[in-house]
């Protein structure tokens, strides 16, 4: 199986919780303030586990906070055909 790049909205969630801090994040969710750098540098995949406690610190779903390439590909594939009024 090949590896898939998972990209993640922790950096724009954090700063839209009333400006959270990586410390504040990492505090939350039992992890070190490194652990959320690498995580927002998209240089650490978190296990189900953190992902599912990353994603109740900000009140949405995994799929809100983590995407892999092929989805976020497929979600722009879907705008531009809206957008075209396909």
């Amino acid at each position: 199986m090949r590896k898939v790049a998972i990209s993640n909205r922790i950096r724009e969630l954090r700063l839209g919780a009333e400006e959270m801090t990586q410390q504040e994040l990492a505090d939350s969710v039992g992890i070190t303030r490194q652990t959320v750098i690498a995580l927002e540098q998209g240089k650490y995949s978190p296990s189900l586990e953190l992902a599912f406690l990353i994603a109740n610190t900000f009140d949405v779903g995994v799929e809100d906070v983590f995407q892999h390439e092929e989805a976020v590909r497929a979600q722009a594939r879907r705008r531009l055909r809206k957008s075209r009024g396909a």
